[in-house]
């Protein structure tokens, strides 16, 4: 399938958004205020969001990136977790705010958590922007969540469909995947 030939919806507006990331901007503000951060991103899918989101809190942040696929070219999570890149810096006894694109399956999420979780953290805060709670797998604990959405593919603001639409300011919904 083209990528060109996809019919897009808006489904959640570039407004909607930025209010939505200076919501839990302001809610990681009050939460960390005083305290050092390490904010992980989790690439591909969470750059945008993440760069957005970061200059919502206002307290010391260092960044690191954590690359991880599960989709390997497909619409749907294949269940298996293939990390592409691991942080860079060791962050024991720091506060991690750990920042992904979307939870369908809890599958990543909980392979994440348990990667942070394991090198010590002073604390682990997850942060999602989509969570589909129709497509979860396993059990998923999420301290903040931007939008609960229903179980459909989406691109758009960092998430994409085989490397495309990434460069879209808001999300859209694929209407005619056959």
């Amino acid at each position: 399938m083209n990528a060109k030939n996809l019919e897009l919806k808006t489904y959640i507006s570039e407004e909607k958004l930025a209010a939505k990331v200076a919501e839990i901007g302001k809610a990681l503000t009050e939460k960390f205020k005083g305290k050092k951060v390490t904010a992980v991103c989790v690439l591909k899918g969470s750059f945008m969001f993440y760069s957005d989101l970061i200059r919502q809190i206002d307290t010391d942040i260092t960044c690191e990136f954590f690359g991880v696929s599960s989709y390997h070219g497909g619409t749907t999570s294949s269940g298996e977790v293939k990390v592409t890149l691991d942080l860079s810096t060791p962050i024991e006894g720091q506060h991690v705010v750990l920042v992904e694109d979307i939870v369908d399956t809890g599958i990543t999420m909980n392979y994440l958590k348990n990667a942070i979780e394991s090198r010590k953290p002073a604390s682990l805060t997850t942060v999602a922007l989509l969570e589909k709670p129709d497509a979860l797998k396993v059990p998923c604990k999420l301290d903040h969540v931007g939008f609960q959405i229903t179980n459909e593919f989406v691109v758009g603001y960092g998430l994409d469909y085989d490397g495309y639409f990434r460069n879209l300011p808001y999300i859209a919904q694929v209407q005619n995947f056959q």
